[in-house]
């Protein structure tokens, strides 16, 4: 390696540099994304020539042709979701009407609601620079000093704000909000792709909750989506708001060109562990949902994506390439730049301070003198988690390097596209980690440039989201049964009939009221529950907070818990009060939860009969105990030793999509009985691996289970669920697309190269089990069964009438 201060190479040719010496080509594809023109538009005839001149004093001369038909359609009353590419404009699409209006109408007032305080902030200095008279933008978060609160309630016409407050402070208070309710006009929802989940199920009450206080007011605001590029954006828009929403997809921005290589870490030397230079994997965890640890469960085969990333990021600061690397974690982020670090001050003492990292965490101050220096040439690479990915207009970066896949075809191109702005040639790396779903896109390059963008999935009947937000639409004002539509119609009355038997509501002739002293609490990024509060021992000092379904897993007694780049290890774990403590302390080994699951179908929804192979989705309970833990050496990986726990079971209300097989079919495909039990394992491991192709979803939302023999379902079955009460809307999308869902995933493990089971196909970073037992060859077996007869013509989809099969 050595520092190159020359002109900064083409993609093409910085490629050609990162390669230079290597044994193996890493690189497994290399798509060319080509330049793309930009297509002007007229400014509207309603865009006054005060505003057009604020705009032109930003740079803007027109707008593009996606700006100018978003803009209109929204100036005409219509609400829109605009799905455009990173750094297309979508601002300026909404900006445009919104501030036309409050030029026009001294009275209107805009709600803008922001997924992170970044982009609000962002928003924030952008409509300030454009200095527009009688328009004072207000960002009203949990930031906000309580003598602006008064002012900004009273007096504020643009309010930028989040949907937590919104949510915790604004819809409950309405009532010192009447002025700006009474007013209100647009509603704009940026980067409305983040909202998936519990969490966007959440978020969807709460834009409904804002309609019926709105309404109460007599307005009935124009909402304004803004997407990354999304599959059936218009869909998803609906489902949050509730409103007939029009979507304008089609990108009139220019873009520059991009060289995007999929790159595979090398394999490890099966007698020392070691490649070119030292590494160990970075996948993380136990088989269930939300227990998102930083460990390790069976020695890795290639090389660490995070060792492949830091040494990919300092070859490219050499060459003075400015570069971002996308890291997953925290801890990650942390880690790249400072192996990157060590690296360049070994070419060049002080070298290393090109380098550094950006997460959530940091003050803002600190985030902010870091996006200064990358901007102004000081700081060439910036390891930094997905705090980046959204919020923060860079400009003049050439290369942007993805350690690991980021989850969804939306975080992939808005990761990519932060380099490569004003029509530059840019480089994107994604570097694959030892992981399946990774593995599959690195050799199937079509899955990532020849498939439509994912759409993102939420499902608003959640009971489990829905009951605690009618409890905080009646808190706010009685719910009528003319409400009960605008939440979902007869699922909303089921949920009502339950909230006033356990006597949260009661029924009066003008209709539900709350009847409870203080609000509802609700956490819109959980299901409901206590968050359990991880505090250090000595100095009472609280570190964080974990939701209560994954304390057993990460803070158990003798767990390490990392927060900030900082160990500790529990010392007590305290359920009845929710609260661990723990102490500081650098242990050299990680911990690993061993648990068992039962799990029983309570309800089938839907499946589809395929003769000896049966396809279901519906309701279950899945009942799991932490029973111990075991303790492995961060430096080989080898078990020191494994403790018990004597922790109580905990139960999970869900949604799970499942598929049978006969056990005559299963030994007619060559399947012994004695190997059912690793061949289903090995295909659930895989299946929950590549879910996140096809559904909206991390690893970590989702579980599953696998049996030779289910007492419900009296067949050999393999169960996967959402890790959250009531369903999260992964399992509805498993099942719609089971096809191309357990296609990939036989594709992914027949094409892995391994023996016997790798990180990379069959091994869960997860298992509870140890990854023990797994038959590679006979997953695959299975699989083929499976696929083959749900593409048979006599497959048939039937009603729900019972819940079993055989």
């Amino acid at each position: 390696m050595q520092v190159v201060t020359s002109v900064l190479p083409q993609p093409a040719e910085l490629l050609d540099r990162l390669l230079h010496g290597r044994q193996a080509t890493p690189l497994t594809h290399v798509e060319r994304v080509p330049a793309r023109p930009g297509v002007r538009a007229a400014w509207p005839e309603w865009a006054t020539e005060q505003l057009r001149a604020a705009f032109a004093n930003r740079g803007v001369d027109a707008p593009w042709q996606h700006q100018a038909r978003a803009a209109d359609l929204l100036h005409a009353g219509q609400s829109v979701v605009i799905a455009t590419g990173t750094a297309s404009g979508k601002s300026l699409a909404y900006h445009l009407p919104t501030l036309a209006r409050l030029l026009d109408d001294p009275r209107a007032s805009v709600l803008y609601l922001a997924p992170t305080k970044a982009l609000a902030a962002d928003q924030l200095r952008t409509l300030t620079s454009l200095d527009l008279p009688g328009i004072r933008p207000a960002s009203y978060d949990g930031d906000t000093p309580r003598e602006e609160r008064e002012w900004i309630r009273q007096h504020a016409r643009f309010v930028l704000t989040n949907p937590d407050m919104l949510h915790h402070g604004i819809l409950p208070g309405h009532a010192a909000w009447t002025g700006f309710l009474r007013r209100l006009s647009y509603v704009v929802v940026d980067e409305c792709h983040a909202y998936r989940g519990v969490f966007g199920s959440h978020v969807a009450h709460v834009l409904r909750r804002l309609r019926r206080v709105a309404a109460r007011y007599g307005r009935d605001p124009v909402f304004a989506f803004a997407s990354a590029t999304a599959g059936d954006p218009a869909g998803t828009a609906e489902r949050l708001a509730g409103v007939p929403v029009t979507a304008v997809t089609e990108d009139g921005s220019p873009r520059g060109g991009v060289t995007f290589a999929l790159w595979e870490p090398p394999l490890l030397d099966p007698a020392t562990g070691l490649a070119a230079g030292p590494g160990r994997s970075d996948t993380a965890g136990t088989d269930r949902p939300d227990t998102a640890g930083t460990v390790v469960d069976a020695a890795p085969i290639r090389r660490s994506a995070l060792r492949e990333t830091a040494d990919l990021l300092a070859d490219t600061v050499t060459h003075g390439v400015r570069t971002l690397a996308f890291v997953r974690s925290r801890r990650g982020a942390e880690i790249v730049a400072s192996m990157a670090r060590r690296s360049l001050e070994e070419v060049a003492p002080g070298l290393g301070d090109q380098v550094a990292a950006y997460r959530a965490g940091y003050l803002r101050e600190e985030r902010r003198v870091l996006e200064r220096a990358l901007l102004d040439g000081s700081l060439l690479g910036l390891a930094a988690t997905n705090a980046l990915e959204l919020g923060v207009d860079l400009s003049g970066l050439d290369a942007v390097i993805l350690a690991g896949y980021p989850g969804t075809l939306a975080s992939l191109w808005q990761q990519a596209g932060r380099a490569g702005r004003s029509g530059r040639e840019s480089l994107c790396v994604l570097v694959a980690r030892d992981d399946p779903l990774d593995t599959y896109l690195v050799h199937h390059p079509d899955a990532l440039f020849r498939r439509p963008v994912e759409a993102t999935v939420l499902d608003p009947g959640n009971p489990y989201v829905l009951g605690p937000q009618l409890a905080c639409a009646a808190a706010e004002l009685p719910l009528t049964p003319a409400d009960l539509e605008l939440f979902g119609g007869r699922v909303a009355a089921s949920a009502v009939e339950g909230l006033v038997a356990a006597g949260a509501l009661r029924r009066r002739p003008t209709g539900w009221y709350w009847t409870q002293r203080g609000r509802p609490d609700v956490d819109l990024r959980g299901a409901g529950g206590a968050q359990v509060c991880v505090v250090e021992a000595t100095t009472g000092r609280l570190l964080g907070t974990v939701d209560g379904a994954s304390a057993h897993f990460q803070v158990h007694p003798g767990a390490v818990y990392l927060h900030q780049g900082v160990s500790y290890v529990v010392d007590d774990l305290d359920l009845d009060d929710a609260c661990a403590l723990v102490h500081a302390e650098e242990p050299d080994f990680t911990t690993h939860p061993r648990d068992v699951t039962d799990l029983s179908v309570l309800s089938v929804r839907d499946y589809v009969d395929a003769g000896p192979v049966g396809l279901f989705l519906g309701e279950v309970e899945v009942t799991s105990q932490v029973v111990g833990y075991q303790r492995r050496r961060i430096s080989t990986g080898e078990v020191m030793d494994t403790r018990p726990l004597d922790l109580p079971e905990r139960s999970l209300r869900t949604v799970a999509v499942w598929w049978t097989v006969s056990p005559g079919a299963l030994a007619d495909a060559g399947v012994a009985a004695a190997d059912f039990p690793g061949a289903l394992h090995a295909a659930e491991h895989a299946a929950i691996g590549l879910l996140p192709l096809v559904a909206t979803c991390d690893r970590w939302d989702i579980g599953g289970l696998s049996t030779a023999a289910h007492p419900d379902t009296e067949a050999p079955t393999v169960f996967v669920y959402d890790g959250h009460p009531g369903g999260a809307g992964f399992a509805e999308r498993a099942f719609g697309i089971a096809s191309e869902w357990l296609g990939a995933t036989r594709a992914a493990i027949a094409s892995c190269g391994c023996e016997s089971g790798c990180p990379s196909c069959v091994q869960s970073p997860k298992c509870g089990n140890g990854n023990s037992p797994l038959a590679k060859d006979d997953a695959v077996t299975v699989l083929d069964l499976v696929l083959g007869e749900l593409a048979a013509g006599r497959a048939t989809r039937r009603a729900p009438d019972h819940p079993t099969t055989s």
